[in-house]
């Protein structure tokens, strides 16, 4: 017992003197860093016991440090004594990272990802499927997803009918299971019908999952996978894996077998010579989702069974709450501002008026001023708070040096509300991205797609559907929200949300 003892005891004692020898290290070799402006840090915790526990605390404390550090354009932290971060928000600065071709590997905060949606962010792999999934956008592919976004903006506006006249809702949830419907039926051509069933296992799990990957990015002390699994979190995350994992590879494989049988059909037909023209042009035009070129790719043997699932689920994520956000915020703009609210009715009216029933990308750009709301709203709650990447090499941003391995941040919601760009930045005041307005502004002072060549690929797809979902909301409804900025409850996870949701009222239009 006493040698057990004595080795166990000898054991810690190395473990601490590693982890000393480490931290010294850590300081000596990144001391450089220490010479950036940002908030003084614990030797020990670094800044990671100024930040606080609760999404909305988070948001204002990064904002008040950006605000006190908004002439430099960047702070320093450490999270924890071995992670430091830099953040920026300077259109220059954000330049040098996003727009460089070597500083693209993303930091460690992705890797609390990786359970959900694999590596495919990851060097060679996503430079071979960027240039696969790219196709996906193609303007041809936008027009037959046009028609899905205009069957579930319909029946939100169906669903939204039965709070006219009840006084004070939340308009999150609605809108959140709209954009959740299209993105399965975009990606899959499977809905769960998340608009009518709410209560599926799958929509819960798609909900729950961000906040807990959020909560543990947030949370040192549940880096450790095991540690992390012993934990409620770990295992109210494994389980809502497992539905998320079984409901992507159920509708993988349902659709493998599906086009299978087709195939077998198919070349069956044209053996027997059954096969019209009018046929083969009617299979050619049947609208494809994403993973329908994905399992195009995976015949070819350009991707694995497991890369299919990879990038059908990163497009399930990335696609759904970030337009959800940018939808609900952009109503809950207008709704504060009644003159400009009548100004898009006005265009929305206008455009329905003159156009066909069936609707084209570029029908889609007539509504020119309720893109410039859809911007001025991405603005001031950017969809996705930050983007990170860890250097590969030293990086110099202006007079401040950013070592080899540093993380390095650009926050778009500081940027976005840096008044040296944004002449008051938190008037609401779509005007900003009138064109005659836009001439000489930095292209890196408005990211909320990021930019660069990790760019958002879907931007496009969002722009498209938060257009067509708004102007079916707009056309049948008044909205107004007394909310007041600081009753939002902002917070800055995965995403930029409301905490408790959006509260408005409609009213019909006539």
């Amino acid at each position: 017992m006493i040698i057990i003892f004595s080795v166990v005891a000898s054991a810690l004692l190395a473990s601490i003197v590693f982890l000393v020898i480490r931290l010294i290290g850590k300081y000596h070799a990144l001391a450089d860093l220490r010479k950036l402006p940002g908030p003084r840090p614990n030797i020990f915790f670094g800044n990671a016991w100024q930040l606080p526990s609760n999404p909305e605390g988070m948001f204002k404390q990064v904002l008040q440090w950006a605000d006190e550090h908004w002439k430099e354009g960047v702070f320093f932290l450490w999270l924890g004594p071995f992670y430091p971060y830099v953040l920026t928000f300077k259109p220059e600065f954000a330049e040098i990272l996003l727009d460089s071709s070597k500083h693209l590997t993303k930091s460690n905060d992705y890797s609390y990802m990786i359970p959900w949606l694999g590596t495919g962010y990851e060097g060679s792999k996503w430079r071979t499927r960027r240039k696969l999934i790219t196709p996906t956008f193609h303007f041809r592919i936008l027009n037959d997803f046009l028609q899905v976004f205009k069957e579930q903006a319909a029946i939100l506006v169906a669903r939204l009918e039965k709070q006219v006249g009840k006084g004070v809702f939340n308009l999150m949830p609605f809108i959140s299971l709209c954009t959740l419907d299209i993105i399965c039926i975009t990606s899959m051509d499977s809905s769960p019908n998340a608009q009518e069933n709410n209560d599926s296992p799958y929509v819960n799990a798609v909900l729950r999952m961000s906040k807990l990957v959020h909560k543990r990015q947030r949370s040192p002390w549940l880096w450790n996978d095991v540690i992390y699994s012993l934990t409620p979190s770990g295992r109210e995350h494994d389980k809502c894996l497992r539905i998320l994992h079984d409901f992507t590879n159920k509708v993988i494989d349902e659709r493998i077998a599906d086009r299978a049988a087709k195939n077998n059909i198919s070349q069956k037909e044209e053996e027997d010579g059954e096969t019209s023209k009018e046929e083969d042009v009617f299979k050619r035009q049947k609208r494809l989702a994403f993973l329908d070129l994905l399992l195009e790719a995976y015949d070819k043997g350009e991707i694995s069974r497991e890369g299919v699932r990879e990038e059908v689920d990163t497009f399930m994520f990335e696609g759904h709450d970030t337009t959800a956000a940018g939808i609900l915020f952009a109503l809950y703009l207008l709704g504060r501002h009644p003159e400009i609210q009548q100004k898009v009715q006005e265009e929305v009216d206008l455009f329905f008026d003159r156009r066909p029933e069936t609707l084209s990308v570029d029908d889609l750009k007539d509504l020119r001023y309720l893109e410039c709301v859809i911007k001025e709203a991405q603005r001031i709650f950017p969809s996705v708070p930050h983007f990170a990447r860890t250097t590969t090499e030293d990086c110099q941003l202006g007079e401040f040096f950013a070592p080899k391995g540093t993380t390095v941040g650009v926050s778009p919601m500081a940027l976005h509300r840096n008044p040296e760009i944004w002449p008051a930045p938190l008037q609401f005041d779509p005007d900003r991205f009138l064109p005659e307005n836009s001439q000489g502004r930095h292209p890196f002072a408005f990211l909320p797609f990021s930019a660069g060549p990790r760019n958002c690929i879907g931007q496009r797809f969002a722009l498209m559907e938060e257009k067509i979902v708004l102007s079916h909301v707009l056309r049948s409804f008044n909205v107004e929200s007394t909310q007041t900025f600081e009753e939002l409850l902002t917070c800055a996870e995965l995403i930029t949300r409301p905490k408790e949701g959006l509260f408005v009222t409609l009213g019909k239009r006539q």
